[in-house]
């Protein structure tokens, strides 16, 4: 397994991560304790998850993830030998279980959110704190192009680096990250960072696969030049780029189980017909549609650590052993002459 410093930080991290927003829904904790033992034997030491899941979130489930990775740290003894990144919720009308729905960045709402956190996960710290989606009107979650229609009320990025500095200083987060963001954020996280002389961001966490490369649209120099480092996540686009949902509509798995309004970006006719591209690109040069679709991932320079996440531990070591698969050129050139045609249908 390789390993790379995620950006600006003394963090050294598995360039594999394994998400974990299955766990509590679709896995039992003892699944989950299989998984987080299986990952650590192939040499993964980075954990991510966040206080909304397990998805689709729920009142009745929210938080089950993190609890599920705390009895396992308690059990194994294992928390100096991960990298434990989790997530704060943003606003949200639709979550009023999260901090009875004053799921914002102000400081009052992120020292709740970081202690229930660290009571889940049955740790005294944790090494990568994100913000799971900004605070201010963002085009976010599938959303194509900023609307100034969509202003409301948030909390400035000042006051909430300046919240995080004092988490720092407690000795309850290490590092902070971003997600869902966009160039502008990082941007102005990193300058009001500078100004202020609060914490610089090292990490952003967003969307980044085959079928959604607007990562590289603006995003990948603004984090090149600031030393923020790519979390990947859905690198195989909810499922659609495993291809099993063409080959069975249906395959148990997100995109049936929960309600299509909870992920339309991957249900889009363009997305579907990306997937059946790549996923006949790869058989016919002998790989598995999931291998394709991983391998380049992992392959990217751009991406520090990609998010993969599994239901069992056959799909687990499948995403894994992807890592040692190398595309050739042909295959590459391939992979852009689908990309020029049906350019980030799940952006």
């Amino acid at each position: 397994m390789k390993t790379t410093t995620l950006g600006a930080s003394n963090l050294t991290v598995s360039t594999i991560c394994l998400g974990t927003m299955t766990f509590g829904e679709q896995n039992t904790e003892a699944e989950a304790h299989s998984q987080l033992d299986y990952a650590l034997e192939r040499g993964i030491n980075f954990i991510d998850t966040a206080e909304m899941y397990p998805v689709m979130p729920r009142a009745e489930t929210q938080g089950r993830t993190e609890a599920a990775i705390g009895t396992w740290l308690k059990k194994s003894g294992k928390r100096k030998d991960v990298v434990l990144a989790t997530k704060a919720a943003g606003p949200s009308r639709g979550m009023r279980w999260i901090r009875n729905g004053e799921n914002d960045f102000d400081a009052k709402n992120l020292r709740a959110a970081v202690e229930t956190s660290l009571q889940r996960l049955q740790t005294d710290y944790i090494d990568l704190y994100q913000l799971h989606w900004p605070s201010r009107n963002a085009p976010i979650f599938g959303q194509t192009s900023f609307d100034p229609q969509k202003e409301r009320p948030h909390v400035a990025i000042e006051d909430t680096l300046a919240a995080l500095d004092e988490l720092i200083k407690a000795g309850k987060i290490r590092h902070v990250g971003v997600s869902n963001e966009t160039a502008w954020g990082v941007c102005e996280f990193i300058k009001q960072a500078e100004a202020k002389g609060l914490p610089r961001i090292v990490s952003i966490q967003n969307a980044y696969s085959l079928v959604n490369r607007s990562f590289e649209t603006g995003l990948d120099e603004a984090c090149y030049r600031d030393n923020v480092g790519l979390l990947a996540y859905s690198p195989l686009a909810f499922g659609q780029l495993t291809a099993k949902y063409l080959d069975d509509p249906k395959a148990a798995g997100r995109l049936t189980l929960f309600p299509p309004t909870w992920s339309p970006r991957y249900l889009r006719p363009a997305v579907m017909e990306a997937c059946r591209r790549y996923a006949e690109l790869a058989r016919a040069h002998g790989m598995t549609p999931t291998q394709l679709a991983l391998a380049w991932c992992y392959s990217r320079w751009c991406v520090a650590s990609t998010i993969i996440g599994a239901t069992s531990l056959g799909q687990l070591k499948e995403n894994i052993d992807a890592l040692s698969i190398r595309l050739s050129d042909d295959v590459i050139a391939a992979i852009d002459g689908i990309h020029a045609q049906i350019t980030s249908p799940a952006q």
